[in-house]
């Protein structure tokens, strides 16, 4: 019978099923997403595996790996089997994920398509639970001098400050801007004040001969252009 006090933990398991063994002989790639989730986590309880209860933590935030990155630690530790220790280097893993994608994002400095944009912006904006405005400024040869946070939080005419906008604009010799900001929500369709607020931009940015090139609406898989829908 067996003991009580039984962890299913990965040391226990048949040669095919341990996924520390499958990641060092057949590499990493071959791994599920729930069987490197068990490799974090180490063991399961008594009731269930490490991978059964790594495929019910997914299974709670629909297979997805952006959204599992936004629980808390609190809300990780509300699973059976999941403690702080637990929580936290599932936590800290997916971190490390999110920054890595945004070193990979650093290296595009010249922006050629909407698609450059959205991928330089998308580690930035794609994971967040409320909405960021933010401004690329860009030389005559569309490299990035800087990005700026705009604003945080609904985004309406008042938040956008165009005096400091075009201040910025101006001391870092920019002749472009690309405007983005997120959709929490996931849509994609532009609201009444994301076209309002593009056209405040366009407006003071032609008095000083500084180009709106485009205007982002920012999710965690996809993005919607201004340009590209010839909205500019």
């Amino acid at each position: 019978m067996q003991d009580k006090a039984f962890s299913f933990s990965i040391k226990h398991w048949s040669e095919d099923d341990k996924p520390r063994e499958k990641l060092v002989h057949k590499g990493k790639s071959v791994l599920s997403d729930a069987e490197l989730v068990a490799i974090l986590i180490g063991s399961g309880s008594k009731e269930e595996s490490a991978v059964e209860l790594s495929k019910r933590i997914l299974a709670s935030v629909g297979n997805n790996l952006n959204e599992l990155g936004k629980l808390s630690i609190q809300q990780l530790t509300q699973f059976k089997g999941i403690g702080e220790a637990k929580a936290v280097a599932i936590s800290a893993a997916l971190e490390i994920g999110r920054r890595r994608r945004g070193e990979e994002a650093l290296r595009i400095n010249k922006i050629s398509s909407s698609r450059d944009a959205f991928e330089l912006l998308l580690p930035t904006l794609g994971d967040l639970p409320h909405e960021e405005f933010w401004i690329l400024y860009l030389n005559n040869a569309n490299k990035v001098l800087l990005r700026s946070q705009l604003s945080k939080g609904g985004l309406t005419g008042t938040l956008v400050d165009v005096r400091v906008v075009m201040k910025q604009a101006l001391e870092l010799g920019a002749v472009a801007l690309i405007l983005a900001h997120n959709h929490p929500s996931g849509t994609l369709k532009p609201s009444k004040a994301d076209r309002e607020v593009t056209q405040k931009l366009q407006n003071a940015g032609a008095a000083l001969d500084i180009k709106i090139l485009d205007h982002l609406i920012v999710t965690q898989k996809d993005y919607f252009s201004f340009a590209d829908g010839q909205m500019l």
